[in-house]
């Protein structure tokens, strides 16, 4: 049937009703997010963000409610997705938005597609990788790969993504989402190396909506965390407080679960790899450590410095 594009919608939207169908790529991918109430009466209030891109640029798509548990895992970063019978509305202003790892990327921010179960009810196909044309001009996943030596350097918020070894991995952890609320974050922390730096990537990572990943981080695996944010100079000596943080599209991969994602292409991720065909697994291990308390930023020496 006969396409329409990204660029095309953000200039025709408000004069249609009914929208050729797109054919996109997903870039990002928010965690799942559930907003039910305890007087609304919905029977799955849920959703999830993805920024997805075409040829002519990038714009957000909303995937809502029932479509959640049916489509949400197997929308993964890199799926080509064709869409029909789709809504187009205005953009939600205080929403999160990753970096992309293509900073010339068009993006169209006044509108988002928005995937429903009715009105209209939005017919959504999965296009195999094998299938995908080089034609239809659908862009590469991207990514913001740095080192451990290059992290120092870096401003604080700024994202980007790394790969290390597991070297420690806290106990799971609970704070508060608000001051006297009922809702918690979970979170974790973990290190990681990668062989630029004697000093480990420090990471907190939130629970995202992959619990069966965010358990199974053990010492000893290869971590992949996406769409990280720098957290930079919390006390006076910042070159011992740098540490990265989960956003809301992080994603997070460890052994087992690399396979077929888009960033087994990547340089930095190569580089890695081959530094790990250098190291003695025994050495390496001896130095791991899970499990057990720990405070981050350290507390000073003295009450004095307190």
């Amino acid at each position: 049937s006969r396409l329409t594009n990204l660029g095309h919608l953000e200039m025709t939207w408000r004069s249609r009703v009914h929208f050729h169908p797109l054919l996109v790529r997903i870039l990002h991918k928010s965690r799942l997010r559930y907003y039910g109430k305890p007087e609304k009466k919905m029977d799955m209030p849920y959703q999830a963000y993805f920024e997805v891109a075409d040829g002519s640029g990038m714009m957000s798509m909303v995937l809502w409610n029932s479509l959640c548990p049916e489509w949400y895992h197997s929308m993964k970063v890199g799926t080509v997705l064709l869409l029909a019978k789709y809504a187009i509305k205005s953009s939600y202003p205080f929403k999160t938005h990753p970096t992309p790892g293509d900073s010339q990327m068009k993006r169209f921010a006044t509108i988002e597609i928005s995937l429903n179960v009715r009105d209209p009810p939005t017919e959504i196909s999965i296009i195999p990788e094998e299938m995908v044309k080089p034609e239809w001009g659908l862009p590469e996943v991207k990514y913001r790969f740095i080192t451990r030596s290059e992290l120092d350097d870096l401003p604080h918020n700024h994202s980007c993504d790394v790969i290390g070894l597991v070297t420690f991995v806290g106990r799971a952890e609970r704070a508060r989402k608000r001051e006297h609320s009922e809702d918690f974050w979970l979170y974790r922390w973990a290190h990681a190396i990668d062989g630029t730096s004697d000093q480990p990537f420090i990471l907190e990572l939130f629970a995202t909506s992959q619990p069966d990943v965010f358990e199974r981080i053990h010492p000893m695996t290869y971590l992949v965390c996406t769409q990280m944010r720098v957290m930079q100079g919390l006390t006076e000596n910042p070159s011992r407080t740098v540490y990265l943080t989960t956003s809301n599209e992080s994603q997070i991969f460890i052994t087992g679960w690399h396979k077929g994602q888009p960033y087994t292409k990547d340089a930095k991720v190569k580089n890695f790899i081959q530094w790990m065909k250098s190291q003695s697994e025994a050495d390496q291990i001896k130095k791991t450590v899970i499990g057990g308390y720990y405070p981050f930023p350290r507390p000073p020496d003295s009450f004095l410095k307190y």
